[in-house]
């Protein structure tokens, strides 16, 4: 546990994981404030996909810590393979929206704030996932390979939404039902025109996925190249604007 905690202090993960389990435990709060208010069992669906969600990143949290343990590069591929398969968990939450409607005894408000919340956490946990691995990725083999991974990521994460909520295919289903599983992909690659809901989905979902990881990438690299000066040290922030003048 020790080591655990160096590690993660090491790579800064510490106040990342602080900021996850804050709001994973907001998202509980309110299901579990909702359930206790109604009396009924309501959106407990959305507490195993945050779980499911938080998989994905918490491989993606061990690799980065034991990255420099891996003396073969290729090796990487074996947990990488595992963190795709339970990836697309964390975006498929966006999807559970299609349950929002007005229901009696609660405001439409707090559901709408209840599952905005719970899918915010999930992108956010996808794309931080997304981001260990790419970086990790950047390091053992290049820039184009890293960015490769991650931009095909977000098309197969997109498909795999698809998978979920229209075909109700879970991620362990490879495991389980590999047969069915293969079946259904196979048959949306060989006749695209008899599916056409699969690839609609996938676009755009896709466009929206890798628009928003593209625009979260630019973000952390602006302000790395020009970070924000913390607010305890006022002296620095008055000579930097005394400077822009």
């Amino acid at each position: 546990m020790k080591f655990l905690f160096q590690r993660l202090k090491e790579k800064n993960r510490l106040f990342i994981l602080l900021l996850f389990f804050l709001t994973t435990a907001l998202c509980v709060t309110l299901v579990v404030l909702r359930i206790h208010y109604t009396s009924r069992v309501t959106f407990i669906f959305l507490l195993w996909n945050i779980f499911l969600a938080l998989i994905p990143y918490g491989i993606s949290t061990l690799m980065v810590i034991f990255e420099d343990k891996i003396s073969n590069r290729w090796l990487l591929i074996i947990p990488f393979s595992v963190w795709l398969c339970f990836f697309p968990n964390a975006p498929y939450i966006l999807t559970d929206l299609f349950h929002l409607k007005a229901r009696p005894g609660v405001p439409f408000w707090y559901d709408l704030a209840l599952m905005l919340f719970f899918a915010w956490n999930g992108l956010m946990l996808g794309y931080a996932s997304l981001l260990d691995i790419q970086s990790v990725l950047t390091r053992h083999f290049n820039q184009w390979v890293g960015w490769c991974v991650a931009i095909s990521s977000l098309v197969l994460g997109s498909f795999g939404i698809y998978l979920g909520r229209y075909l109700r295919w879970n991620s362990w289903d490879i495991v389980s039902k590999p047969e069915g599983l293969l079946s259904d992909i196979t048959d949306r690659i060989i006749n695209p025109m008899a599916h056409q809901q699969t690839y609609g989905v996938t676009i755009i979902f896709s466009a929206f996925l890798v628009l928003g990881y593209l625009l979260l990438s630019q973000f952390s690299y602006a302000y790395r190249q020009h970070p924000i000066l913390p607010l305890k040290d006022p002296g620095k922030i008055k000579q930097g604007s005394e400077h822009s003048v």
